[in-house]
């Protein structure tokens, strides 16, 4: 069998043309179209698994700690973009290594206990294997921005066997989804370069969202009676943060902090699921 031509060709032309046959061609397409598809499979499961909890929470405990879930993989152009930042080689195979977030899901959850309930009840899943963790809420960027992000890896099952698939796991509240919304907007608006009391404004506004949420989730432990602990019970009700022991040694493998960062262009176009 040929090996697949590159996702980005390693050579060009003098004048930045870069000559494919239609052969090549096609079978660069089919090739990646294969690629591909084991990231939306990969995002399915961990769909299904995330649908499950929130229709078990509904059933048991008459609360869904989710708001709603939103979903996407990257398109072959952003992906060709991150290749080229990164200086990754333009192949499936280091494509595969060095890049954890082709799928990304996002949910957003009602309150600070529910994002971490969600992670442990995730995570404890024995098919489910956590290969890097960013916790943004107990340690927030210096804009502001909070949020949980996981690299985690779900087994996917083709005609040819088992595949380990990585997908990109955000959660976080309502209150800062958001202001990451308004963020994204204002950066987008400015092409990044924002003026300075604008980004000191988008900090203060981070500090009224987490004090909202905390007053919120407050309110509502008040009119249940009782602490967030109760849903769910043991791990799965703690809110603190996720500590550095329960992180994986794999975490050598995530992405680095600013690869982390909200999903922003065309990572921001995710579906509702």
């Amino acid at each position: 069998m040929a090996t697949p031509a590159p996702l980005v060709p390693a050579t060009a032309s003098d004048e930045g043309e870069i000559t494919v046959s239609p052969s090549e061609l096609r079978e660069l397409r089919d090739e990646l179209q294969r690629f591909m598809m084991e990231y939306r499979f990969g995002l399915q499961e961990v769909e299904t698994k995330i649908g499950i909890l929130r229709d078990e929470f509904l059933l048991t405990h008459d609360y869904n700690p989710i708001e709603h879930v939103s979903s996407r993989v990257k398109s072959p152009d952003s992906l060709v973009e991150k290749v080229q930042r990164k200086g990754i080689d333009g192949d499936f195979a280091s494509i595969r290594r060095n890049i954890t977030d082709i799928a990304g899901i996002r949910i957003t959850c009602s309150f600070t206990a529910d994002v971490y309930r969600l992670f442990d009840l995730l995570t404890a899943q024995d098919d489910v294997r956590v290969r890097g963790v960013k916790d943004y809420i107990a340690s927030p960027k210096s804009n502001g921005y909070k949020s949980l992000h996981a690299i985690l890896e779900v087994p996917v099952f083709l005609s040819t066997g088992r595949i380990e698939v990585p997908v990109e796991v955000q959660f976080r509240t309502i209150a800062m989804d958001f202001w990451a919304s308004l963020e994204h907007k204002i950066y987008y608006k400015y092409a990044t370069r924002v003026p300075d009391e604008l980004l000191e404004s988008l900090k203060d506004a981070a500090e009224t969202a987490a004090e909202l949420d905390a007053r919120m989730e407050r309110l509502h432990r008040q009119i249940r009676g009782g602490s967030a602990t109760q849903i769910g019970g043991g791990s799965a009700g703690r809110t603190a943060p996720v500590a550095i022991r329960e992180i994986t040694a794999a975490t050598a493998h995530a992405e680095t902090a600013a690869d982390a960062a909200p999903l922003r262009g065309e990572d921001a176009e995710v579906r509702p699921v």
